[in-house]
C-alpha cells in the first residue's frame, strides 16, 4: 500500500536538474551527493552525455585559447534554447540543433 521513499541520493535527477547543476559538476564543485546523482544519470541519458561532451570541448577550446568548434557551440546553444522550452520535466522541447529525439 504504501511506497517507500527513496532517500535523496536515490532520487534520479532529470535533464533540467541536471542542467542546473552540469558546469558544477564537470567542475568538481559539487557535493558527493549531487555528484553521484549526476553521473548516474548521464549513464542512462544519451542527450546530456552528449552535452557533457560539448562542454568539454569548449573548455579544452577556452584552455588552449583557441575558437571553440562551432558546431559545439551550436549543440550548447540548442541545448540552452530547450531548455528554455522544455516542460518541467526537461525533456519536452527538444528538437533543435541536433536534439532530434533518439530512436
Amino acid at each position: 500500500m504504501w511506497s517507500k521513499r527513496r532517500q535523496p541520493a536515490e532520487r534520479r535527477m532529470n535533464c533540467m536538474q541536471v542542467a542546473r547543476v552540469l558546469q558544477a559538476y564537470l567542475d568538481g564543485e559539487t557535493d558527493e551527493v549531487t555528484a553521484r546523482r549526476v553521473a548516474a544519470h548521464l549513464e542512462d541519458c544519451r542527450r546530456c552525455g552528449l552535452e557533457v561532451e560539448t562542454y568539454r570541448k569548449i573548455k579544452d577550446a577556452l584552455t588552449r585559447r583557441s575558437e571553440p568548434d562551432a558546431e559545439a557551440v551550436e549543440r550548447l546553444r540548442g541545448f540552452a534554447e530547450g531548455l528554455l522550452h522544455s516542460g518541467e520535466n526537461g525533456e519536452e522541447g527538444r528538437t533543435r540543433q541536433g536534439f532530434d529525439p533518439i530512436p
